[in-house]
């Protein structure tokens, strides 16, 4: 059964940045790529790497897609999917991720 799980409020992540929570035993990153409510959520773990450091990439846009670079190896996932650019074979899971009350950051947990 799944359930929205709080992990923080939407001031703690800075526009332009992410951050990582744990979500039951899952590394999440969350993107916030402006300065409004839009936020992303993919895998924090860099399947190239096996490090838990995604949340500290740079994120960019590429074809009117919203990407990050993975700090270490810079391949790319997509945002809203976590697809990979370079080999979609290491793509990253991705999860539903809202505001709740103009306020929380909430992860759906699996």
């Amino acid at each position: 059964m799944s359930q929205w799980i709080t992990i923080c409020k939407l001031q703690d992540i800075l526009p332009e940045t992410g951050i990582c929570a744990l979500v039951g035993k899952e590394h999440v990153a969350v993107f916030r790529p402006y300065n409004t409510n839009e936020l992303y959520a993919i895998s924090n773990i860099d399947p190239f790497a096996n490090a838990s450091v995604l949340s500290r990439g740079i994120i960019a846009e590429h074809e009117n897609e919203l990407w990050v670079a993975s700090p270490l190896k810079k391949q790319r996932f997509r945002l809203k999917d976590g697809y990979c650019l370079e080999n979609k074979d290491y793509s990253v899971t991705h999860y539903e991720v809202k505001v709740d009350n103009d306020e929380f950051v909430q992860i759906k947990s699996n």
